[in-house]
């Protein structure tokens, strides 16, 4: 097994800090991890995203061209990333920001309104694991639970006040992508 996760928004977003969770939690699952980020020069609002390789073998290269799968949480990001999922891959969108809809009929989507889902519980900095939730519970590359376990050992200390409501946010988007 291997996939190759892209996610990617604006900087701000939190799509490094998603990748890192979900490198976290396939790490500590014992499978073999890259995470690589890539930003722009800019603070917030420029490019960020990351790659996410997740293996039960030792992986040749952390370079993702056909990803297996990918978040994208803004338009730029669905321009850039639904071309280039490979057929039988994964995209997960934040339909809160990005109102056009996949026209792929090789790719399984799932429309997340994970920027509004986010404000309704408080904090729009939330969407990243609304989408993550979505996104591991439609792959299963890692179980849901390894992800709150890395939200439980990882979250930095400035944000432990925030860990209950990143674990409902995963939660939430578990549940928005259904069976899998």
């Amino acid at each position: 097994m291997q996939e190759e996760i892209i996610i990617s928004g604006f900087g701000g977003q939190g799509a490094l800090f998603a990748g890192q969770l979900l490198a976290y939690a396939a790490m500590e699952q014992g499978f073999h991890v890259t995470w690589i980020p890539s930003y722009g020069p800019e603070m917030r609002g420029g490019k960020a995203r990351c790659t996410v390789v997740v293996s039960d073998e030792e992986i040749g290269s952390p370079l993702v061209r056909r990803p297996s799968a990918a978040i994208v949480l803004n338009i730029p990001s669905m321009e850039a990333f639904e071309p280039a999922v490979k057929p039988g891959g994964m995209l997960v969108v934040n339909s809160s920001l990005v109102p056009q809809q996949s026209e792929r009929d090789d790719i399984r989507v799932v429309y997340v309104p994970a920027s509004d889902l986010a404000t309704e519980l408080g904090n729009v900095r939330l969407a990243n694991v609304i989408c993550l939730g979505a996104l591991v519970k439609a792959t299963g590359v890692v179980p849901l639970a390894a992800v709150e376990q890395a939200l439980d050992n990882h979250l930095p200390e400035r944000h432990r006040k925030l860990l209950g409501l990143n674990k409902e946010a995963l939660q939430k988007g578990a549940e928005l992508a259904g069976d899998g």
